[in-house]
């Protein structure tokens, strides 16, 4: 992948458009081209902005009366009915309910699109770790006093570790990752053959919700919220199982 590839795909890529093996080639060009990476850090800051604009618009003060006001001078007495103040009103109040109901719309939009972009972004994270042995661990450990210690300074939070071992579920490693435009902490767990990725980083206040179950390209997913935290399980191993993982963590 060259520069010229690269800095066509990479609006692609940042939107989550690009199949796997295409991200791959993109992050490996990234890693190596410090003018595309530059590019693509760009991208991501204006994605940011974007999403933290406010669709909404505040109704001015007095719009009521300026309307009523501005009919009233452009009416002719002898050719315009009179527009009587409760018509007026009425039409302001539809408005503003439209415009209620489209910030309301557009926020929902908003949220099952976030949604849906992060979880490829966490399908396409968990894979690049089984593809690429570099990307598995940063830190390559069992004792959680190993691992949790080697993300101080490289966070702003402390990600709580566990070693579920004796559960069937053993702690192999940990390695930061980058998720909706942060640092997180990825703890890598084992279930037999199978790969765990345990993503975690701070809940915004107001962001905790129910546990949830997402399926995705093969790999079974499972958000849930705890202790200030969120978490997002992924793996191939089956549904019940990863949830049996998920009530070990929070227990």
């Amino acid at each position: 992948m060259n520069c010229r590839e690269t800095q066509t795909l990479i609006h692609a890529y940042v939107d989550g458009e690009l199949d796997l093996m295409k991200s791959l080639e993109i992050e490996q060009h990234l890693q190596e081209c410090p003018a595309c990476a530059q590019a693509h850090a760009s991208l991501q800051a204006v994605r940011a902005a974007i999403k933290d604009s406010s669709l909404y618009f505040q109704t001015p003060p007095g719009l009521a009366r300026r309307i009523r006001s501005t009919v009233r001078g452009a009416s002719h007495p002898d050719r315009t009915p009179r527009v009587h103040p409760r018509h007026l009103l009425a039409v302001a109040a539809s408005l503003a309910l439209i415009l209620a109901a489209s910030w309301g719309l557009a926020r929902a939009l908003r949220a099952r699109s976030d949604d849906a972009f992060l979880t490829r972004e966490l399908v396409a994270s968990h894979v690049r770790a089984q593809m690429l042995p570099s990307h598995r661990f940063d830190v390559a450990s069992s004792d959680p006093h190993t691992v949790k210690p080697w993300f101080e300074g490289k966070l702003d939070f402390s990600p709580p570790v566990k070693d579920l071992a004796s559960q069937g579920f053993p702690l192999v490693g940990g390695r930061l990752d980058y998720l909706q435009d942060r640092p997180v902490a990825a703890l890598a767990y084992r279930r037999r053959k199978h790969s765990i990725d345990l993503f975690i980083w701070p809940s915004s206040p107001g962001s905790e919700a129910a546990p949830t179950r997402v399926t995705r390209k093969g790999y079974h997913m499972y958000r849930f919220s705890h202790s200030g935290m969120t978490f997002w399980a992924v793996s191939d191993l089956n549904d019940s199982e990863l949830q049996e993982f998920a009530r070990l963590i929070q227990g």
